[in-house]
């Protein structure tokens, strides 16, 4: 049976530089960081004061103040998001089959302020003052679930959950579910708002995170030799999935075709990416190899770049070792640098990223490059947008677990 082609019709976006596709996409351009000390609780007493935070999201702007009151900003951000791609992809749901329409949303923690919050009142008022809300906030299937409410989605509803591989893999099962006649149309993306104290405090005891507290903005530098770790961010991202001949039926503007996924594991460390990179190239080879196409036709790839001293040099070694010596032709950026990690949802902002950069012709930088490691030793965009002639793109994303997940787009061609 021959697959369905797939391609992506709308975007919804809210970052720590932007809060809409369009205004996220303006300030990557100009390599304009989102990452400032923290405004939504104390840090004085943590290692780190610094995060990507949304700034200025109103959930009233988005959604009924009743229904934001149910829901986690995790899903705040997912719904918010989801409005924006339907918006921006033009598509009617009352002319289309809801039970062919779904959701799938990747997220690696899920609804982590709710549960600080009941957790504090189980403690100082006692079980019976626990919300009743607790459960149905929190769970990590709640944002596909009041996506699909909101909008009458009767397809294929469900999270997917590998940390920081998260929405790739959620937009992986998003791709097969379309090719596989299961669904013409998947809302599907990644959302995360983790950026809380219990949140913070877990990834500074790992010794994760970057401690530059007097430099916030500089503080993402992937792939520099002085990189001290990720920044701890939050965001979403949805995108509008649709089965080609769907989308040319009623003349959807069309940003590319998504032409392939693969999804590898470590097998190696629970936090520590495989030290030769052997899992994160077998992702990207059998990423391509679904899509058809070989190593040397792709002409972008948008790293997972965490701005971690372990990280970036493996998956350096893992391009390398998936595209030979075509690596050294292929422009790598991180969008990390100016949004920090955004766990789980990240991945989705990327491949809108992909996506935008096969619309426009051009590459947001990697800011934040001043000092060349010997380690990393690509072409990584650094701290200039360009142009470029941009085909075939790999996203990658590397999550703790050893999950490894690369999604492929292309310009869609005849």
């Amino acid at each position: 049976m021959a697959r369905r082609r797939v391609v992506i019709t709308g975007l919804g976006v809210l970052s720590p530089n932007g809060n809409s596709a369009p205004a996220f996409w303006r300030a990557c351009l100009a390599g304009q960081s989102g990452i400032a000390p923290i405004t939504k609780f104390d840090t004085k007493d943590f290692d780190v004061h610094f995060g990507g935070e949304i700034k200025g999201f109103d959930p009233a702007a988005h959604m009924e103040d009743k229904v934001a009151k149910r829901l986690d900003p995790v899903s705040q951000y997912g719904m918010a998001t989801a409005a924006e791609a339907i918006h921006d992809s033009g598509i009617d749901f009352a002319k289309c089959d809801r039970d062919r329409c779904g959701v799938i949303i990747g997220s690696g923690i899920g609804g982590l302020l709710e549960i600080e919050q009941q957790h504090r009142r189980l403690f100082e008022r006692g079980p019976g003052r626990v919300s009743p809300f607790f459960i149905p906030k929190h769970m990590m299937n709640a944002t596909p679930g009041q996506i699909s409410i909101r909008w009458g989605l009767r397809g294929p509803n469900f999270s997917c959950a590998s940390a920081c591989a998260s929405s790739n893999h959620a937009m992986g099962m998003a791709l097969r579910t379309i090719q596989y006649e299961e669904a013409d149309v998947v809302l599907t993306g990644g959302a995360e708002a983790a950026l809380t104290p219990s949140g913070l405090a877990g990834f500074c005891s790992l010794r994760a995170l970057s401690t530059r507290n007097d430099a916030p903005s500089a503080a993402s530098r992937p792939f520099d030799k002085g990189r001290d770790g990720f920044v701890l961010s939050e965001g979403a991202c949805t995108l509008v999935f649709e089965e080609l001949e769907h989308a040319r039926r009623r003349d959807a503007k069309i940003y590319c075709e998504v032409v392939g996924y693969a999804a590898t594991g470590d097998a190696f460390h629970i936090t520590a990416p495989d030290e030769n990179g052997e899992g994160g190239a077998l992702g990207m080879s059998l990423c391509l190899k679904d899509a058809g196409r070989r190593p040397e036709e792709v002409t972008y790839i948008n790293a997972h770049g965490t701005s971690t001293p372990l990280n970036d040099a493996i998956e350096t070694k893992a391009i390398k070792h998936a595209l030979g010596e075509h690596a050294r032709r292929v422009p790598v950026n991180s969008t990390k640098s100016m949004i920090g990690h955004l766990l789980g949802g990240t991945g989705s902002l990327e491949l809108a990223i992909c996506a935008l950069s096969i619309r426009d012709q051009k590459l947001h930088p990697t800011i934040n490059y001043t000092t060349p490691d010997p380690d990393c030793d690509l072409d990584y965009v650094p701290n200039q947008a360009r142009e470029a002639a941009v085909d075939l793109t790999l996203s990658n994303s590397l999550g703790f677990g050893g999950h490894n997940a690369t999604v492929a787009c292309a310009r869609l061609k005849a």
